[in-house]
């Protein structure tokens, strides 16, 4: 665990704003953004610490000893980043995608493609089954956004379960949390709960995602620790395959009213192709920001 001052908590806290701002847009994962700001495997690493031993250092040896054990101020940080984002964006996101789509969606294409090639380059040696490992990746990833989304679900148990599988899409690089919540009908229920305070279901995704992380962390780990080089390629393709979801142009082919929700069914079209203003220039400009973020967030991480 490192030693951190209080200004490179600080920079903690804003990569985990950076984070919460990509997971509440479906598509975009903030795994993603952990990887590339550096701290991916600290806070894998951070999370498996949370076990049964760690209770019993919190009774043998004391809080102090238990906080510095879990790398709380690391975590805190973060989780504090990630809550303030996702409370405060949501509904700005929201208006975003439905208001400026092609603005958006262009800005994480950017940010993603950068994403693709940093991935990729810490993948030391590529072989046979490397490159089958990003290809697998990348197929798992297209086909999730191929999916149909569901309507909207508001049981207490079903919130707990889409918490706990979104919380494991999160942190995969390139598998959106968000966009499974959309598949699984509950990404509205949640949205809505952010916007109106409401306690209950906050409280149950919550539990949820904790309980889907303290899970997921440990397979993660363990394959960071053994076969680092295939889960780098694996995530490489995870990342490729999200691609489709956020290609900024679309077609809708179909409109669907499940209760009070309406669902598109789109497929993705040329900008040349696209109806409407393509707003080609803009764009282009918006991708190449999102391109030159992950840039800079890199740069960042090498330095700390």
């Amino acid at each position: 665990m490192e030693n951190r001052n209080l200004g490179q908590y600080v920079l903690v806290t804003l990569k985990g704003m950076a984070m919460g701002a990509a997971d509440v847009v479906p598509g975009v994962s903030g795994g993603t953004i952990a990887f590339i700001s550096g701290i991916y495997e600290e806070l894998i690493s951070s999370i498996n610490n949370i076990d049964i031993s760690l209770l019993k250092t919190l009774r043998q040896q004391g809080v102090k000893e238990a906080w510095t054990r879990l790398n709380g101020n690391f975590l805190l940080a973060l989780f504090a980043g990630i809550g303030i984002s996702v409370l405060s964006l949501a509904k700005l996101v929201s208006w975003l995608l439905e208001n400026k789509p092609i603005l958006i969606w262009s800005f994480f294409f950017g940010l993603v493609i950068a994403s693709i090639l940093l991935v990729g380059k810490e993948v030391r040696k590529w072989s046979a089954a490397t490159l089958l490992a990003l290809v697998a990746g990348a197929l798992i990833a297209y086909y999730i956004t191929t999916l149909p989304p569901s309507g909207s679900v508001d049981s207490l148990p079903f919130l707990f379960l889409s918490g706990a599988v979104a919380v494991c899409a999160m942190i995969l690089p390139g598998i959106s949390g968000a966009f499974i919540l959309v598949l699984l009908g509950s990404y509205k229920t949640i949205i809505d709960a952010l916007h109106n305070v409401d306690l209950k279901v906050i409280a149950v995704v919550g539990f949820g995602a904790v309980f889907g992380l303290l899970s997921f962390a440990r397979l993660l780990k363990w394959m960071f620790n053994n076969y680092k080089n295939l889960t780098l390629a694996l995530l490489t393709g995870f990342i490729i395959g999200s691609l489709n979801k956020i290609w900024p142009w679309k077609r809708v082919l179909e409109t669907r009213n499940i209760g009070e929700k309406i669902i598109t069914i789109d497929e993705n079209v040329s900008p040349f192709a696209y109806e409407g203003n393509n707003q080609l220039a803009v764009a282009l400009i918006a991708a190449i920001i999102g391109f030159l973020v992950i840039f800079i967030l890199e740069r960042t991480a090498a330095k700390k």
